[in-house]
Formats: structure tokens, sequence, C-alpha cells
């Protein structure tokens, strides 16, 4: 496991599938101040440090079209120095990119949750940390449907773009409202990206910062699966004028609970 200069104190968790015990890390860098009377728990988390992708936490989806490219689960790798990496290329006439899902293995509902990621600098394809499940009826008759993107990477410049999608009217047509964010060089090194999931609101971050808060007129009470992407899409930049392989590097996942203070 690589150092991550660990604060002293580390608190110990027990790994149920592996039985070993592991050094949990701290807290992220830039969690917002809990309300009074609770504290933030780790409840989930991949710091990617193993010789390959955790599939008791992540899938890849099958091989296939996906907007103007293709997924493929041979673009999703682990470099063996703790980092996830999709990699978008070419083959052909096809442009290859990946996702990696918790799907089937990991949701949730409520809580904060943050991805440290190194963007990918060729244009013409996206990076994408996301939030997502189906359209679901509640007992009560509520239609209850989202998409969460906590960050969505379109052009080479210095805009990142938080959108949310609800299905408000009930008729499984998701809507959408966005924020578009500058942050002066995004592009390059690591950035930190979170959202905080109220039950009255969707509160955004970008490195520790709030950047976005909206309340579309009805929250998503259902747990949702976490999703890493890169894609390619005809509304990108032209991708024919990118140098191609172009990677995306994700440095860990976690999500966090409040809790009652001990």
């Amino acid at each position: 496991m690589r150092t991550r200069g660990l604060l002293a104190g580390v608190v110990m968790v027990l790994s149920a599938r592996a039985g070993l015990c592991q050094a949990a890390v701290p807290p992220g860098v830039g969690l917002p101040a809990a309300p009074d009377g609770l504290v933030w728990k780790l409840v989930w988390q991949d710091e990617f440090d193993g010789p390959k992708l955790d599939e008791t936490k992540w899938e890849t989806p099958p091989d296939g079209p996906r907007h103007d490219g293709w997924w493929m689960r041979k673009a999703v790798s682990v470099d063996g120095n703790g980092h996830l990496v999709i990699q978008t290329s070419r083959e052909g006439d096809k442009i290859i990119g990946g996702c990696a899902r918790t799907k089937g293995r990991f949701a949730h509902t409520f809580g904060y949750y943050e991805a440290r990621v190194k963007l990918p600098h060729e244009q013409g394809h996206w990076s994408a940390f996301w939030l997502f499940e189906g359209v679901h009826t509640t007992p009560d008759g509520w239609y209850n449907g989202s998409e969460i993107d906590v960050y969505e990477k379109f052009w080479p410049n210095d805009e990142v773009k938080h959108t949310l999608y609800w299905d408000p009217a009930g008729d499984h047509k998701l809507k959408e409202w966005n924020r578009i964010e500058t942050v002066p060089g995004i592009r390059e090194g690591w950035h930190t990206f979170a959202v905080w999931r109220k039950p009255d609101e969707y509160v955004y971050y970008v490195d520790g910062r709030e950047s976005w808060r909206i309340n579309p007129g009805g929250i998503a009470q259902v747990p949702m699966y976490i999703k890493l992407s890169d894609e390619h899409a005809a509304w990108c930049k032209d991708i024919t004028k990118a140098a191609l392989p172009d990677e995306f590097m994700v440095d860990h996942v976690r999500v966090y609970d409040l809790v009652d203070k001990p």
C-alpha cells in the first residue's frame, strides 16, 4: 500500500470480506462542517491500492456501443500505484472508453460522496463522477428517480459542469438542472469533487469549496450507486484533433454518513 501521510491516531477497520484489518484513511480534505451533535463517519471507500480492480466493489458494463463511441472493459484498470485508470483510445474507426460502477454491490441514500481525480487532458471525450438509480414509485405513489452528476468535464478549458436530473412530473422523463463552474487550472493535477445528499437539498463541492446548492422541488429518496466513466459523443469538441490515448485517473472514492457524536 502506498504512503498517504496518514494522521496520528489512525482508526482500524475490519474488512468483512477479506477478514483482515487495514488502516482507515482520515477524513477527506474539505469535508463540510457536520451539524451540531453529529460527526462524519466513513462508511464506504476504495483507495484502488490492490493489483486489480476490486470486483466486490465495482463492475464494468459489458462491451458495447455508448453514445458515439464504445465502452469496453479493457479500458478500465488499476495502475499498481493506487489509481483507477479509464483510458480513451482509438481502434480503427472506434473510440474506446469505459466505466466502473458499484451497481449491485453498493448503493446509498443521504450522505457525502467524494472522488479525487485527475481529469483527461485531450478534447472530444468526457469524464464523469455520478450517482444513478432509475425511476421508482414509492408506496405513496410518488415517483422518485434521479441522476446526480457530481461533475462532468466536457471541454478543454477551465469549466466543469454539475448536473441533476429528476422526474418531477412522475412521467418517467428526467428534467435537467445544471451549473457550469469555472475553476482555473482544473485540467492540471488532482482535484476533489463531492456532493452532499441531504434530505432537503443537494450541495456540490470542488476542492472543498461549495460550488452549487439546489432543491428542484423534490429529493430522491432511494439508494443510488456510483459511476466513474469516460466516453465520447459528437457534442464534445472534435476528437480527431485529440492525441490519444488519454487517461482519466481516480485516486479514491469515499462515502460518509452523519452519525451521532460519541
